[in-house]
């Protein structure tokens, strides 16, 4: 058994997330695909529009309310109206003024300029005076033919990106030149520099084990997203395990869990909340080409999909009492939403931060604000009370 002791006091954080999605959609026997092939004329500028300002809002609210904010980035797909996210987080900069400003994240793979990253991240890191949290993401498989990218070595290409950015942000006495497999560069000398020093705060996703020794030697945040009590154990079980092989310190501040979240006033409110979020899940119609193209995901993951016949967000299937049962949604009134995380913090063995998707498909806005504020005021405070540094055993 492997044991921490850690004495250093801190709470766990909450982030409101939307993916920004646009859910009028025709029939789904209408169409094979949400993502790639959905035609662009289904999108209504009009009504496009409108979501933009109300997310915006939405997260306008969240930080006046003391949560902190999370946005991502996705292409080609009614999923997400977000194909920019740094211009997302511009806005957010200046819009809010206390919360922590979450991109997760800049799908540096699939980004063939790490240096633009650089400089964006740290223009808004600027604009925020210091808010910004930068995370770096491989991508999605079904963004690979949408980005003309290889899925073959990304993630060898995520670090070198990684490195270059790192050293772009940190390098202040002029240009210097970058030569690597990848990326060749005959100066970088970034204006302007970021505001935090030495660099904004850096966080990694992982969907499996295998994926997290580097960021655990970095001791960066490892972000999991939808993968329930057992994977989501085994993953944060592999960074700790890292980092005692490593005989290097460790706080469960390291580790952040994304689930689908709604809290209602009452068990009834909150599961009506909860199976409109299911929309994210349930909507996700994506043929079998663009799951999982060659050379994206290793031979030991391809191994245990084929073994187990699924891989990661294939969730058996879409019943709310499953889904909570897995760890994938919690939902209810604040004392049932406060004992399922719990349970889970408990079975993970501790974790820092917690990711809300508290908006998706047709939740309107007043039912997200309601969502919002009923966590913020009724389980967010007793989330704080649970001792993140705390020991943990493995």
């Amino acid at each position: 058994m492997l044991h921490w002791l850690l004495t250093e006091e801190r709470v766990m954080r909450s982030w409101f997330f939307t993916e920004t999605a646009y859910p009028y959609l025709p029939p789904e026997e209408e169409f094979d695909s949400i993502r790639v092939k959905l035609p662009n004329q289904i999108f209504d500028p009009k009504k496009g529009a409108d979501l933009y300002h109300r997310y915006i809002d939405e997260w306008v609210h969240a930080d006046e309310i003391g949560l902190d904010i999370m946005v991502n980035e996705h292409h080609q797909t009614a999923t997400c109206m977000d194909p920019a996210a740094p211009i997302m987080l511009g806005i957010l900069a200046r819009e809010t003024k206390n919360a922590k400003l979450l991109l997760l994240g800049n799908p540096i793979v699939n980004r063939r300029d790490p240096v633009r990253v650089a400089e964006e991240m740290a223009m808004v890191d600027n604009i925020s005076r210091g808010r910004v949290v930068v995370g770096f993401v491989r991508g999605v498989p079904y963004e690979i033919s949408a980005m003309n990218s290889n899925p073959v070595g990304m993630h060898e290409r995520l670090w070198e990106a990684h490195d270059l950015i790192i050293k772009a942000w940190t390098t202040h006495d002029g240009p210097f030149n970058w030569e690597s497999e990848h990326f060749h560069y005959r100066q970088v000398n970034i204006w302007p520099r970021p505001y935090q020093a030495p660099h904004p705060p850096v966080w990694i996703t992982a969907l499996s084990p295998g994926s997290v020794a580097r960021t655990a030697e970095k001791n960066y945040v490892a972000a999991t997203f939808l993968t329930g009590f057992e994977k989501t154990r085994e993953i944060f079980d592999a960074y700790r395990s890292k980092r005692a092989e490593m005989k290097a310190s460790f706080n469960n501040d390291r580790l952040a869990y994304a689930a689908l979240i709604y809290t209602g006033e009452t068990d009834e409110e909150g599961f009506a909340g909860a199976r409109k979020l299911m929309w994210y899940i349930t909507a996700n119609k994506v043929p079998i080409q663009f799951n999982n193209p060659p050379g994206y995901a290793s031979v030991e993951a391809n191994v245990a999909m084929m073994k187990n016949a699924k891989g990661p967000y294939m969730f058996g299937d879409f019943s709310l009492e499953t889904l909570i049962e897995q760890g994938i949604i919690f939902a209810g009134s604040p004392d049932t939403v406060y004992k399922q995380i719990k349970k889970f913090y408990g079975h993970v063995g501790g974790f820092g931060h917690l990711l809300i998707m508290g908006q998706a498909g047709f939740l309107e806005h007043d039912e997200t604000v309601k969502g919002m504020d009923m966590f913020a005021k009724e389980v967010y405070p007793r989330l704080k009370e649970l001792n993140i540094t705390a020991e943990t055993e493995v």
